[in-house]
């Protein structure tokens, strides 16, 4: 598989190419509006939301007046996203492609918005410049990262952890969320505001949550696929003492989703001449 691929790939049936990740992003639906919303977007400007998925961001961000494209690398992810959009009666133009290799020119949007899609390339580096690469100079970039104390981020890590490890030299998705890792990806092109907030998952108990993500979880799907019974019991075990572990309800079961909120501006370069 090229490291240009991300876990999200329609040809990595251990990702969210299998499952039902229209239902998993419905539960952070609000973020959407979290995202759009800091990146202050006026009508007429040129919007980029690179992983769409489901299209949280990308929709918000043409209600709000955007020129909106929406870039994923599964194509199943975009049937999603054109049906949110017709449902919120909003134009975005759809486009499949690969986070680490955007296929648009240099400067070619105001804003660049990314929530918990692009963090899942192989290659962070790539990853980064390309969104950098992309935003014009004065533009803004919005990233929706992750922490690795999340539930998103534990819940991937522990299914990993029961089939094929990360490659030797790769960095986790969830590092994304840490400031240091965004900061020396980012902090040397942008200047950076970086907000932690939070989302919870919230379902009627325990059961109902482990119910959910065996049926619509596609890294869970592909894990109970591959694992013999026994081992897939000891998955299965694991995941109901973390929900138990995380979960701060009262009458219902509700586990925390904490990320963080990046906005970098990109700086306009002084072209003034240098007269020391």
């Amino acid at each position: 598989m090229s490291s240009k691929q991300t876990d999200r790939d329609a040809e990595n049936p251990g990702g969210f190419a299998v499952g039902d990740y229209d239902a998993i992003a419905e539960l952070i639906w609000e973020v959407g509006a979290v995202v759009a919303g800091a990146a202050h977007i006026e009508a007429g400007m040129k919007v980029l939301d690179v992983a769409t998925g489901t299209g949280n961001v990308a929709v918000r961000a043409a209600q709000a007046g955007g020129e909106v494209v929406g870039l994923d690398i599964a194509p199943t992810q975009l049937d999603g996203a054109r049906r949110r959009a017709e449902e919120a009666g909003v134009q975005v133009e759809w486009v499949q492609g690969d986070a680490t290799a955007l296929p648009f020119a240099d400067e070619s949007f105001d804003r660049v918005l990314t929530a918990f899609g692009t963090t899942f390339a192989a290659d962070h580096d790539a990853a980064a410049l390309e969104l950098v690469r992309v935003c014009r100079d004065g533009g803004e970039i919005v990233m929706a990262n992750w922490c690795p104390e999340s539930f998103p981020a534990r819940i991937n890590a522990l299914v990993r952890s029961y089939g094929e490890p990360l490659p030797e030299g790769a960095v986790a998705p969830w590092e994304w969320g840490t400031h240091g890792h965004v900061r020396r990806r980012l902090g040397g092109q942008l200047v950076l505001a970086i907000e932690p907030l939070n989302v919870d998952f919230v379902f009627a108990s325990v059961d109902a949550t482990m119910d959910f993500y065996e049926e619509k979880l596609g890294p869970l799907l592909a894990a109970k696929a591959a694992l013999d019974e026994g081992r897939y019991d000891e998955l299965r075990a694991e995941l109901r003492a973390m929900i138990e572990e995380l979960d701060t309800g009262d009458g219902e079961t509700r586990v925390p989703g904490s990320y963080l909120l990046v906005v970098g501006h990109k700086p306009v370069p002084d072209l003034r001449p240098n007269t020391t």
